[in-house]
């Protein structure tokens, strides 16, 4: 009697910085599917202080990891812009997110815009409504399009998923070479 292969199954903390409004997503994956947990935005539009939006980004990221508990932290890295001012504040915003998710033992990885647009919809160049509709097909669960903050952190994480190497038939496992494949998978050869 053959044996039931385990499922793969992770959580993912997506974040798509920000210092007015930093998006924020859990995703639960249980085998192939994708289950939206949580999805949102830390809200600092009213804050005036710098130094209180990144407390708040702080102290945000760490109650979300608190309540799922996730494996991993992907975030959205800051992208060439020409205003020097606001890239610093952006910068600083991922930093308190990293630092947040670093301090609570996750593992964090970043991912430029474009490789997050690539990954879900196959073009680079998408709009971030294009993104968010597409995600609709993807996850289970509602998409909260309304906040394209929370939706951008959404494609983070699942970005993350697919990224990992344990999405479309690689066994669950990541690769690094032929040869470990191979050694894995004795029945894809020949």
């Amino acid at each position: 009697m053959p044996t039931k292969a385990k499922k793969v199954e992770k959580k993912i903390l997506g974040i798509d910085p920000g210092t007015n409004y930093c998006g924020f997503a859990v995703i639960h994956v249980i085998g192939d599917k994708i289950h939206i947990l949580e999805m949102g935005a830390f809200v600092m539009k009213s804050i005036s202080d710098p130094y209180e939006k990144l407390r708040k980004i702080f102290l945000d990221t760490q109650e979300v990891i608190e309540n799922h508990v996730p494996e991993s932290v992907a975030v959205e890295s800051p992208f060439y812009g020409k205003n020097v001012q606001s890239m610093l504040k952006l910068g600083r915003a991922q930093g308190v997110a990293i630092a947040a998710a670093m301090t609570m033992g996750l593992d964090i990885t970043e991912y430029a815009p474009k490789k997050i647009k690539q990954s879900i919809t196959g073009n680079g160049n998408s709009s971030k409504e294009q993104v968010a509709a597409m995600l609709k097909s993807i996850v289970i669960g509602k998409v909260d399009d309304s906040s394209l903050d929370a939706s951008d952190a959404l494609a983070v994480a699942v970005c993350h998923h697919f990224q990992s190497g344990r999405t479309h038939g690689i066994g669950g496992k990541k690769h690094n070479n032929w040869s470990s494949f191979l050694s894995d998978n004795p029945g894809r050869i020949g």
